[in-house]
């Protein structure tokens, strides 16, 4: 069993609400995109560990137009397949070249303006950092799947395991969370952190100035 398959499969097992989708699930919805989502998943974890990330940030939710169909944080199905150029080795990171697989039916790939702006930033920093979420499915409002909410306080709760466990399987030296609800849900775990502000909603230019700054903070 390689590094990460206990990590993706235990994603696969949690019982959300009906306000909520598990986009990992083994036994709910959309079983064999669920399937391509925990395999592009891994495939990114895989890379990470070979580019040794030491910084991790830590998003609130899912959204519906990212994650949620490709299933890898600040990712849309446009950012998957179309690969990113990075700064430091390997260079390029993501990509269909790479055994990346669009999990929904359809030639349009969809794009999301947060993920679009955190990888504007994210790929100048050299080691690239990795990104997660508070809470790692997708919330959504009371029978419209096609929206985002904010996570409860209970959902938040769920994500906090998969934190803890992305901690001891990298090795990360700083922890940033992107917006309040990661903020808050850290806070509840006593990690110490940086927070910026996200960029969604007219925060491009405050996340990516929160950014800057962290890049010019030396490391204790």
């Amino acid at each position: 069993m390689g590094k990460f398959d206990r990590f993706v499969a235990a994603l696969g097992e949690v019982e959300v609400s009906d306000r909520a989708c598990n986009q990992f699930s083994r036994s709910v919805g959309d079983l064999r995109g669920n399937a391509i989502r925990r395999r592009n998943l891994r495939l990114y974890l895989e890379e990470l560990a070979e580019i040794g990330p030491r910084l991790l940030l830590i998003g609130e939710a899912v959204s519906y137009r990212g994650g949620r169909l490709s299933g890898i944080a600040f990712v849309s199905e446009a950012v998957m397949l179309g690969g990113v150029d990075i700064a430091g080795e390997p260079g390029r990171i993501l990509g269909g070249d790479r055994g990346y697989r669009k999990a929904t039916d359809g030639p349009k790939l969809s794009t999301e303006a947060s993920a679009t702006m955190v990888w504007e930033t994210i790929r100048a920093i050299d080691p690239l950092p990795i990104l997660w979420n508070a809470f790692p499915f997708h919330p959504f409002h009371s029978g419209d799947p096609n929206t985002n909410r904010v996570p409860t306080s209970q959902e938040l709760e769920i994500g906090q395991r998969f934190i803890g466990w992305l901690l001891r399987l990298f090795d990360i030296e700083q922890v940033v969370a992107i917006g309040n609800q990661a903020s808050a849900s850290l806070g509840r775990m006593e990690i110490e952190h940086t927070k910026v502000r996200h960029p969604s909603q007219g925060g491009k230019n405050l996340f990516v100035a929160g950014m800057a700054r962290l890049s010019q903070t030396p490391r204790s």
